[in-house]
């Protein structure tokens, strides 16, 4: 029994010296570890141009529904549904015999109208010429009031006629505007009222389009901040540029044509409308969008994005190599660039940014730093070509 608990005394104490030794070896069994290699970059400041980017929504430039101001049967759709028209071309074409018929009396009654005032016009003239003679005062004088009520009943006629034959005229219905027309509410047969509530179609104009975007109110007062103090400098314009739903840049720049005046009580923004040139109606209304806005360049160094970590509470974080260790830094940024923050605040010229071997990389932790750029790819070298880091 003695010998027996004697062995396994001995076991244990192997076991200990067993564990003292592979912890003073490390993980990887072969002594203490040396500095971690990084990759790092020499940080610069220099002239970037400060943007955002801002979701918006297409807007038609002009729209409108077409509806009839006078009332009939449809007898033509004259327009092909979803293509182009002109103002004043006919879209459709309504009944127009009650129409004419009611153009043909109108314009009977003035020639009865103007017979009148002819035979009155005689009348008066011959009473003037025997007045004395035959003729009172009192004849002449009534003869001069019905040529005055015949020239009233004249007017009255023509006035009647013209608005007959703009009845009539109305019975072909006209786009008010360039654009295209959607496809017809009625087809043919139908019978219409005059300005009913429902459109018979919509023209839009496609070419311009609006796009509005929202523009938070806080961060345009840091803006304008930024241009008091001098760290945000502007040239006078606004460069604009539109990207598609698929990520496409669309060729071609807008102008901002409503700077918003008010802001919204529940989001807080402040709405801006853009124009932008649409000859290809590649935008079409209610699109979601997005626009960068160059509202300037700033004196600022460029960080990667891929060097820094955001926190929950939106704390931006990098390391720098300083004597031989890893320090960890706070970042204020203000947009990005190119997959780079803009930092105007955290970081100096000419520091050694880590921007490789991240990883597990702790607060002072010793580094042995390898000069690196990073390609237009993002992917990471060591610098002078000497393979990838």
């Amino acid at each position: 029994m003695a010998f027996g608990q004697g062995i396994m005394r001995w076991a244990a104490l192997a076991m200990l010296l067993a564990g003292q030794a592979f912890a003073q070896q490390g993980p990887g069994g072969a002594g203490p570890q040396g500095p971690t290699e990084v990759g790092v970059v020499v940080t610069a400041e220099e002239d970037v141009p400060y943007t955002v980017t801002l979701p918006g929504r297409a807007i038609a430039f002009q729209q409108t529904g077409i509806r009839p101001q006078v009332g009939g049967e449809v007898r033509e759709i004259a327009y092909e549904q979803g293509k182009p028209v002109k103002a004043g071309d006919v879209l459709f074409r309504l009944d127009p015999e009650t129409s004419a018929a009611a153009l043909a009396a109108a314009e009977a009654a003035v020639a009865g109208a103007e017979a009148s005032l002819t035979q009155a016009q005689n009348t008066v003239t011959r009473y003037r010429r025997l007045e004395g003679s035959g003729v009172s005062a009192v004849d002449r004088a009534d003869a001069e009031v019905a040529l005055k009520q015949a020239e009233a009943q004249l007017k009255s006629s023509e006035a009647a006629r013209d608005a007959a034959r703009l009845i009539l005229q109305r019975t072909e219905i006209k786009s008010p505007l360039d654009g295209v027309a959607d496809v017809a509410a009625v087809s043919v047969g139908d019978l219409v009222t005059a300005n009913q509530s429902e459109s018979l179609t919509t023209v839009t104009q496609l070419d311009p389009i609006y796009v509005d975007v929202s523009e938070s109110s806080a961060r345009m007062l840091r803006v304008r901040e930024s241009i008091r103090a001098g760290l945000l400098v502007v040239n006078g314009t606004v460069a604009t540029q539109l990207i598609l739903e698929t990520g496409e840049e669309y060729q071609g720049e807008g102008r901002i044509v409503s700077p918003g005046i008010t802001v919204s009580p529940t989001t807080g923004t402040v709405p801006i409308r853009l124009k932008f040139d649409n000859p290809d109606r590649m935008i079409l209304p209610g699109q979601f969008l997005r626009v960068k806005l160059t509202l300037g360049t700033t004196r600022a160094v460029l960080v990667p994005q891929r060097a820094t970590n955001r926190a929950s509470d939106g704390t931006l974080t990098a390391f720098v190599a300083r004597d031989g260790q890893a320090q960890q830094v706070t970042l204020s940024e203000q947009g990005s660039y190119r997959n780079n923050w803009i930092v105007t605040q955290g970081i100096s010229p000419g520091e050694e940014l880590i921007v490789d071997g991240l990883e597990d990389l702790r607060p002072g932790a010793e580094v042995a730093t390898i000069p690196v750029v990073i390609d237009a790819q993002g992917v990471v070298r060591e610098a002078a070509d000497r393979g990838e880091g």
